[in-house]
């Protein structure tokens, strides 16, 4: 008994091998690649009819059994591991259908390895078009909000310690302008997976005269991969597109942080409702934050996933091998994948969290985050250097933390004291001055140029707003013209068919 697939091998794949390989690879693999492999073989077939490569009864022959195969759908493929792969059990079903000459003459010019190479950039294409969409889905929301609570008072905090006054509506604008970045990051990574490497063969290119840019057209691709070599030997264009989707994992997993101890009684700056939260088996008062926990487990899955693809192409030589072609391509699927799932419900928690209005500004009025407005204050109204009055108010605040005092119990009285002690004289203002430079609603409204003043953050809102539109104009034109390109195709594929 002899390989399904070559007379060059006298024996059947082991068992072995068809068990671990081919079957599991098949098994996950074809239902999704039949419709590629489909328009990659209809575009193929086009450009070897038009150049005269085949005759027009054998183009037509095979253009009626791929269409008869299209519309049989993947189901009607017997799957053998034997075959090895979703290519040579596709092509044995066109044999079956066009008959065995005919059948067998679409493989001519062309090589597994830069078929596998087209299928890849066309999914991936695909997939960064919809990942595009979805984090523009979640900016969207983010924005709305960001609006709704753009007066939402709150602590703003660097090393986890209360920082300065911000609004939550601030928070959720600074997130969208990092989604706007990660939106910008994809989308840059179009142009370079959309290079077509069919008709590179092997690695070689083919002595057929084909004409390269048929096909692309036929595939909607926008550029060919000119180095036949680089063609079947590259996948850089997956890596870049995962470290972009690891960017967005780490923007999801900081904020799911933020989330999970705001909400937590000690903070008690957020909450969300019941259906984005679990509870426990014995303890009857839990309301766990799962979902956040779940987010911020797979910023870090997403990040092994890229790391786990770039050590497998580590040290593999630069041309086909199944390692560098196939098996890491494998983690950018589970990489897009996870990054659907995860940007869903991140959409899901940005639409229902909840700030607690009266205790973000209950705990921003105590918590000594307008020290710096204070400080700011003796620069422009008591003629002081910043330094001197970033001592005085420390002292002030020492002061204030010995006596067990907050922000909203000191006097002016104590700020003459600590004044005495750094510049050896008194500021002598009354307790409305000093009130006014500790009021949190105050600092949030006179910080402008990209501060969190509602103001500023109107502005802010209007200006990511406009460039959302523009970045999704733009995934719609693509998408567009890749319609247009497969519906022209699938018209010349019928026309053919039926000549």
């Amino acid at each position: 008994m002899e390989s399904k697939v070559s007379r060059r091998l006298n024996e059947p794949l082991a068992r072995e091998i068809c068990e671990h390989i081919y079957g599991p690879r098949l098994a996950r693999d074809f239902t999704r690649q039949f419709p590629y492999l489909t328009e990659v073989n209809q575009a193929h077939l086009l450009m070897l009819h038009k150049t005269g490569l085949v005759s027009p009864e054998v183009a037509r022959r095979l253009a009626g059994g791929l269409r008869q195969m299209e519309t049989e759908g993947p189901d009607a493929v017997m799957l053998d591991p034997a075959r090895e792969d979703p290519y040579f059990n596709y092509e044995a079903r066109l044999m079956e259908v066009s008959g065995r000459d005919i059948g067998g003459r679409l493989h001519m010019a062309r090589s597994r390895n830069d078929i596998a190479a087209t299928i890849d950039r066309m999914r991936a294409r695909g997939i960064v078009l919809d990942t595009i969409e979805a984090l523009g889905s979640v900016r969207r929301v983010a924005l709305q909000r960001a609006g709704e609570f753009a007066d939402a008072v709150m602590p703003g905090y660097t090393h986890l310690q209360p920082a300065q006054p911000i609004t939550f509506g601030f928070y959720l604008s600074a997130v969208a302008e990092a989604l706007g970045r990660d939106m910008d990051r994809l989308h840059a990574t179009l142009a370079r997976i959309d290079a077509m490497p069919l008709g590179a063969g092997a690695l070689a290119g083919t002595r057929f005269p084909i004409d390269r840019c048929v096909s692309a057209a036929g595939l909607g691709f926008g550029s060919l991969v000119h180095n036949t070599l680089d063609a079947v030997a590259s996948r850089d264009f997956a890596w870049e597109a995962m470290s972009a989707m690891a960017i967005v994992a780490l923007t999801w997993g900081r904020v799911a942080q933020d989330f999970y101890v705001w909400s937590t009684p000690e903070f008690g700056l957020l909450s969300f409702p019941d259906r984005v939260a679990s509870t426990s088996s014995i303890m009857p008062q839990k309301k766990n934050p799962a979902v956040l926990e779940y987010l911020r487990g797979k910023s870090a899955h997403v990040v092994g996933l890229l790391t786990t693809a770039l050590m497998t192409v580590k040290g593999t030589h630069f041309t086909h091998t199944g390692d560098s072609s196939r098996e890491s391509i494998r983690s950018f699927w589970e990489c897009c994948e996870e990054t659907s799932r995860c940007l869903s419900l991140f959409r899901l928690v940005v639409g229902s969290v909840e700030p607690k209005r009266q205790s973000m500004l209950q705990r921003v009025r105590f918590d000594f985050s307008v020290a710096t407005d204070l400080a700011d204050g003796l620069v422009a109204d008591a003629g002081l250097s910043f330094r001197d009055a970033h001592h005085v108010v420390g002292g002030l605040v020492r002061l204030a933390l010995d006596a067990g005092q907050s922000a909203a119990e000191v006097t002016s009285t104590m700020l003459d004291r600590a004044a005495v002690d750094v510049i050896g004289r008194a500021i002598e203002w009354p307790d409305h001055k000093l009130r006014q430079y500790l009021d949190p609603v105050e600092s949030v409204n006179a910080r402008r140029n990209g501060g969190p003043a509602p103001s500023e953050v109107a502005l802010a809102i209007e200006r990511q707003q406009a460039h959302l539109e523009t970045v999704l104009a733009s995934v719609m034109s693509i998408r567009q013209r890749l319609d247009a390109a497969r519906d022209q195709m699938k018209h010349d594929i019928a026309a053919l068919a039926a000549a």
